[in-house]
């Protein structure tokens, strides 16, 4: 059993002006995506997806762990994982991949991560869009770095193969000024300690 990657893309936008002013310093939106062959693809439904996991995550995560942080310079502030399923897989498939400790450990030892990696996973033809979130690799309450990378590739997924991708950010959203998350939750009586505020 072997990871068969078709390719590696290597995403990058930087943002110097937004809402009528300069950004400063300029912000950094930048994602590895990888377009692999599914490896449940063909054989009906697999009850326990746990050999492929542990034999495709660790490889898949430093691999895109390599290229993001190549992409970064060696600093990332954000993080995020998602991934797309070609029809003929199904959306566990790519969960399987992206939700394993054994793909998003990799990113998370590599930049100190104390925060958990926020997801999006669907499924789709060639061409669907790929939607990463993002949030701050430590202070999953820190509104300044809920951000949205949206891309797509043109001639992937095929039915038979997965889009598994890594998502980092330099900068926050430009110009925040939605307000802090720990004010508001002081300001309603909740926990600070507590940013999701359940």
């Amino acid at each position: 059993m072997s990871l068969e990657i078709r390719r590696i893309i290597e995403w990058s936008q930087t943002t110097c002006r937004d809402g009528g002013r300069d950004v400063t310093p300029p912000t950094k939106l930048f994602a590895a995506i990888a377009i692999i062959k599914n490896p449940w693809f063909g054989r009906g439904f697999v009850e326990d997806l746990s050999p492929e996991i542990k034999a495709y995550c660790p490889l898949l995560g430093e691999q895109l762990t390599h290229c993001l942080l190549s992409l970064s310079g060696g600093t990332i502030e954000g993080v995020g994982k998602a991934s797309v399923v070609g029809m003929g897989g199904e959306i566990e498939h790519g969960q399987a991949l992206t939700h394993s400790l054994w793909f998003g450990n990799k990113l998370r030892e590599a930049i100190d991560a104390k925060s958990y990696l926020v997801f999006a996973n669907t499924r789709g033809a060639a061409g669907t869009a790929l939607t990463i979130p993002l949030m701050d690799k430590d202070d999953g309450g820190r509104r300044s770095h809920y951000q949205t990378i949206q891309t797509h590739v043109a001639d992937a997924p095929a039915e038979d193969e997965i889009l598994v991708a890594l998502g980092g950010s330099l900068g926050g959203n430009p110009h925040h000024r939605i307000g802090d998350r720990y004010k508001d939750l002081a300001d309603m009586g909740h926990d600070v300690d507590n940013p999701a505020g359940v």
